[in-house]
């Protein structure tokens, strides 16, 4: 069976409906799951009392307050009561194929790393748990008005006790420490295996206002900046490109091309400029003629969007 463990931020406001989700339905995969929250902020104790989850208060910090990836994981793995575990933000919605996903994996290999996308969705209220249904209908919704995100965005860590060990002082909530575990995961031997065609998990959308700076502050304050260099600098981040396997609703496939995307991502980032200074003067010249001839991007991330929809339905 698994543990979830993962760090929550203050239960007010609209945070507390999300993060009150989240929990629920991660209490729900199963009678045996174990779930551990780290830290102290305001709400999580009790909290825990009344979803019978373990609360582990102390938790190292960075200088500036975010807690240490290695704290959290390290300690984890001391105590969990499971072989398997999973680090998960406190906004993500997980359903039962996710539990699926992460059996089938443990059935095919002891030492492994299982990560996937998430979809992105607006979520203000609670989730009626006491709905049997609850699961079909969000996931119906989902289909319908959220948003498939891109390969960049980690929000799970499903892996074996003592997978990780030696974590540098990473500061979690910030940018890059998640592509960092997905590198060491790699360099461990371990396979890393995508899940996104499998494991059904919805990220509740919300602001960034517990940072000073918003989302610009934790993309390019202090401590995202502090993780890269820790990190080893961008050759030591990986992402769902540099995933070796992927689950399969029938198998566990072999991504044979995996070892390209450090180059892909290196192409993309040489590539911006020339974009931004070429391509989009060239877009701007031409968008008359596209428009009348009905070439318009909005009409390709429809088709896009629609295709993702309709493979999720055919499940």
């Amino acid at each position: 069976m698994l543990t979830l463990f993962s760090t929550p931020k203050p239960f007010e406001g609209n945070i507390r409906v999300i993060q009150n989700n989240a929990l629920r339905s991660w209490k729900l995969l199963h009678p045996d799951i174990e779930v551990i929250l780290f830290g102290d902020e305001t709400g999580t104790a009790d909290t825990c009392r009344e979803l019978g989850m373990h609360h582990e208060p102390e938790v190292e910090r960075t200088e500036d307050g975010p807690p240490l990836v290695r704290s959290l994981f390290e300690r984890a793995q001391q105590i969990s009561r499971h072989p398997v575990l999973c680090y998960c933000n406190c906004d993500i919605i997980l359903g039962q194929d996710f539990l699926h996903a992460v059996e089938r994996v443990l059935t095919w290999k002891s030492r492994f790393l299982m990560v996937g996308r998430r979809w992105d969705m607006d979520v203000t209220l609670p989730v009626d748990f006491s709905n049997p249904n609850w699961e079909r209908d969000l996931r119906q919704l989902v289909h319908r008005e959220g948003v498939h995100h891109q390969n960049d965005a980690i929000d799970y860590f499903a892996f074996p006790k003592e997978l990780f060990t030696q974590i540098p002082p990473l500061a979690i909530a910030r940018l890059w420490w998640d592509h960092w575990l997905i590198w060491k995961a790699s360099i461990e031997k371990a396979a890393v295996v995508d899940a996104s065609d499998m494991a059904f998990v919805v990220h509740q959308n919300h602001d960034y206002s517990y940072h000073p700076a918003g989302w610009q502050g934790l993309r390019n304050g202090d401590s995202a900046r502090r993780n890269l260099e820790i990190a080893g600098g961008y050759w030591h981040l990986h992402t769902l490109e540099d995933a070796t396997h992927r689950l399969t609703v029938t198998n566990i496939e072999t991504r044979r091309l995996f070892w390209l995307a450090p180059l892909r991502r290196w192409a993309r980032r040489v590539g911006n400029p020339i974009r931004v200074w070429l391509w989009h003067p060239i877009l701007c010249i031409t968008r008359p003629l596209r428009h009348r001839i009905g070439l318009r991007q909005r009409n390709f991330r429809f088709s896009w969007s629609k295709r993702v929809r309709e493979r999720e339905s055919d499940r």
